[in-house]
């Protein structure tokens, strides 16, 4: 493969990375919530959680760069007192694929919570544990195999995400363009596919690998459970 292409690969790693790392505290505590608690507007939180698997891509990435952009609310805040570019950057991107992928994240740590015997929590409790002790002593480390496949799924649609990068980062090489950013661009060439074959198949088996160890990750946790 070309410099190009490792450089599109390097990129796509590094947010995914970031995104995923970036949404992780915010995913579980937000998977525990929609879990274990009942309250009023809980409806309208899982909307608002959700929206973003069905949502076009390109709409997600124009809301985030009117909220990030230069004259964004957040945006202008951010570059202005903390010197921090989310427009046409590496971050940007990483915001779009932290967004695009939270849902599925938030989904598979949700189930690994409400698969948690909150017996073993009241059982703590009594014997003098607090709610955070409790929750980083039981509940967390009960779930952890759902929170490892959200993360790995999150991870792998990070990957893959284009239309909300392309809104809020653009295609520059070297910068921000991912692989899907890449390939894009590529076939917009002529003889821009059989260029791109290398790293297709790469993105293909990444993407691969990744939902395999997912998938036994959730089956080794069902069978733990089915043991039980």
């Amino acid at each position: 493969m070309s410099s190009e292409q490792w450089s599109a690969i390097g990129l796509s790693l590094q947010v995914a990375s970031v995104s995923v790392l970036a949404s992780l505290p915010l995913g579980i505590a937000t998977g525990w919530l929609l879990a274990r608690k009942r309250f009023y507007g809980k409806a309208l939180m899982e909307t608002i959680v959700n929206l973003p698997l069905v949502l076009p891509p390109v709409v997600t990435g124009y809301l985030l760069l009117r909220v990030f952009g230069r004259r964004g609310m957040f945006g202008a805040f951010l570059e202005q007192w903390c010197g921090i570019r989310v427009v046409f950057d590496w971050k940007g991107a990483a915001l779009a694929a932290a967004v695009v992928s939270f849902p599925l994240m938030v989904r598979a740590i949700r189930v690994a919570f409400r698969s948690v015997d909150p017996r073993l929590e009241q059982a703590a409790r009594t014997l003098g544990a607090g709610p955070l002790d409790t929750f980083f002593s039981i509940s967390l480390p009960l779930a952890r195999h759902g929170v490892i496949a959200g993360c790995i799924l999150a991870f792998a649609r990070s990957l893959g995400e284009f239309g909300a990068t392309i809104m809020i980062a653009g295609s520059i090489p070297g910068e921000t363009q991912t692989i899907p950013l890449y390939i894009f661009s590529e076939l917009q060439t002529p003889d821009g596919i059989e260029g791109s074959m290398s790293i297709i198949a790469f993105s293909i088996t990444i993407a691969a690998f990744a939902l395999y160890v997912g998938e036994r990750i959730d089956h080794r946790s069902r069978f733990q459970e089915g043991s039980r």
